[in-house]
């Protein structure tokens, strides 16, 4: 959106620094600018039907009366509250901190920076606003659907596993495709986990779906072997689902009926599900590391894992949540943390795994930190199988 388009608010109770952020946002282009000098007066602007509305707000964190934090607290119950921007003398770190607390909130932050301010910084912040009609069109409500609807998509097999590719860091090498379940809805088109996998937890049939992906992603295995593109797939898999009786004969029996060696197939499990010490729990992921096959341990860095637990558990791969990936290039605590899981993994001679990659300065970041894998959408977006062929040329090209 243009910039001469929005109305900003800048709250600052230092009038010198008031009137340095006015005359900067001038400069790159802003006409309608309110100014205030104490928190009341910030939340009374924000947070009311007064017009024109303010689209971006510039609230320094040490303000007067309401300072930074109280009026995050309360822009956070608000009906309406528009982008924010928070400025502060603080450091990374305590800033860091308040932009999680914003999220916690909900508020549109926009992000945080430390004084002194910067045209540049300011201006590549204001470039993440977007008008509240815009997120309304992208986040139109999910089509809801009873159990009923979903059981029968299922018998009508019209989930689909779509595949988002693994790409080796230091080399550029595709690693292999991780598969996501998709509904190929023949009036909607293709629906996520949102419009299913919650049907599917209530009424426990969580499994029909994981046997589904699983049948569904080692036949397109096989498909990518039989065109010369010997690549691995990595399963997302429930704990139910792995703690059925037979499941380690029905695994075995569907890589037999595809031709597939186990190396080539990797299970995911969130980092939840795996902190247990459930004995027959250890002995299923035992027994499929002796036969060959990779275990992931999903989302880490979410579940608060006991190390020596995790230490005991026989993964293969630490994929580190994408909360912990994106921005840490640009945010000194956020890499420090991401640093500490990559150590960890080395420690235990596992490979890590970087999930959401979504720029070039997160790519950069992680192999100057030795991941092993990178996986977002700067890479690709989960894709269908016909697609994966012409991808990967083109990727092939590229590097």
């Amino acid at each position: 959106m243009d910039i001469a388009q929005l109305h900003f608010l800048v709250a600052e109770g230092d009038p010198v620094q008031r009137q340095m952020l006015v005359h900067m946002l001038a400069r790159l282009g802003a006409r309608a600018i309110s100014e205030v000098t104490d928190g009341h007066a910030a939340l009374l602007r924000l947070d009311c039907a007064i017009e024109p509305a303010i689209d971006i707000g510039l609230i320094d964190l040490s303000l007067p009366g309401l300072d930074g934090l109280d009026l995050i607290r309360h822009l956070g119950q608000a009906e309406r509250c528009p982008g924010i921007v928070i400025v502060g003398a603080q450091s990374s770190t305590v800033l860091f901190s308040v932009e999680t607390m914003a999220h916690a909130y909900g508020i549109d932050l926009l992000g945080t920076i430390a004084k002194p301010v910067t045209e540049h910084k300011l201006d590549t912040l204001i470039a993440l606003y977007r008008a509240p009609a815009e997120v309304a069109i992208t986040k139109a409500p999910q089509q809801q659907f009873t159990y009923a609807e979903v059981a029968l998509a299922l018998q009508a097999g019209q989930f689909e596993p779509f595949f988002q590719p693994m790409i080796e860091l230091q080399t550029g090498h595709v690693k292999g495709l991780e598969i996501f379940a998709r509904w190929v809805h023949p009036q909607f088109g293709v629906l996520g986990p949102a419009a299913f996998m919650g049907v599917l937890e209530e009424n426990d049939q969580v499994a029909c779906l994981d046997w589904s992906m699983i049948e569904k992603s080692v036949a397109a295995c096989r498909q990518l072997h039989d065109q010369a593109i010997p690549i691995s797939i990595s399963i997302n898999l429930a704990l139910c689902t792995l703690l059925q009786p037979s499941f380690l004969a029905q695994v075995n029996a569907c890589l037999v009926r595809h031709q597939i060696l186990a190396d080539y197939v990797t299970f995911e499990m969130p980092e939840s599900a795996v902190l247990t010490t459930d004995p027959q729990f250890l002995e299923c992921l035992l027994r499929l590391r002796m036969q060959g096959f990779g275990l992931a341990i999903d989302d880490y860095g979410t579940g608060r894992s006991n190390l020596q637990l995790l230490a005991r558990i026989p993964f293969s791969e630490l994929k580190i949540d994408r909360s912990f990936v994106d921005g840490a290039s640009k945010k000194h605590a956020l890499g420090t943390v991401l640093g500490s899981f990559l150590g960890l993994a080395r420690s235990l001679d596992r490979r890590s795994a970087a999930v959401g990659v979504e720029t070039k300065e997160d790519w950069d970041f992680l192999q100057k930190l030795g991941c092993t894998y990178a996986q977002g959408y700067y890479i690709a977006n989960p894709m269908a199988l016909q697609e994966f062929p012409a991808w990967l040329e083109d990727w092939r090209h590229f590097f």
